[in-house]
């Protein structure tokens, strides 16, 4: 059973600081995702560039999620302490993974859509954390979501610049 709605998103039920956190976590599981698949899709390098720049916060995200997590339910440090001390093993000289959709560039239009798809999950996010930051008193949270919403607001803008410089059509008031 998903806990996630049809694109992934939480269903935004969560009643305590542990689980606000696990839909934060949730959020930037599918952000990576998301900009996973743009980037190995994506024909133009300097957008490829920027969405790779803009999926390594999102997995930095990720990390500080998790910590606070760890921080805040006892027996999460307890499953991670058990696999860190009983099931680690160092990373291998493995060459990297990477997502391969070998012949499936995608054509301009589908660039925009995806860009804008990326828009409104940064969005979603920056709701989500402060709609968090209203619900908690926790000192350590709210410094990570301040810091995460800063992150997102500029993932809105670096995607925006995108969409700008790519799309023929003007957005009303901003320009290119």
């Amino acid at each position: 059973m998903s806990y996630t709605v049809h694109n992934g998103q939480p269903q935004g039920i969560a009643n305590n600081n542990s689980n606000f956190l696990r839909e934060a976590l949730i959020g930037e599981i599918v952000a990576i995702n998301d900009y996973s698949h743009h980037i190995a899709l994506c024909p133009i390098n300097e957008v490829s560039k920027v969405l790779t720049h803009i999926m390594q916060e999102e997995k930095k995200h990720y990390g500080m999620f998790l910590e606070l997590i760890r921080k805040n339910d006892d027996m999460q440090m307890e499953k991670y302490l058990d696999i860190m001390k009983n099931h680690h093993r160092r990373r291998s000289s493995q060459k990297k993974y990477r997502n391969t959709y070998e012949g499936e560039k995608i054509h301009m239009i589908n660039l925009l859509s995806f860009i804008r798809q990326d828009i409104k999950g940064e969005l979603e996010a920056i709701i989500s954390y402060e709609h968090i930051l209203s619900k908690t008193v926790d000192k350590a949270i709210i410094k990570t979501l301040n810091d995460v919403i800063g992150d997102e607001k500029e993932h809105v803008e670096e995607l925006t610049k995108i969409l700008m410089k790519y799309d023929k059509d003007l957005y009303g008031p901003i320009e290119p």
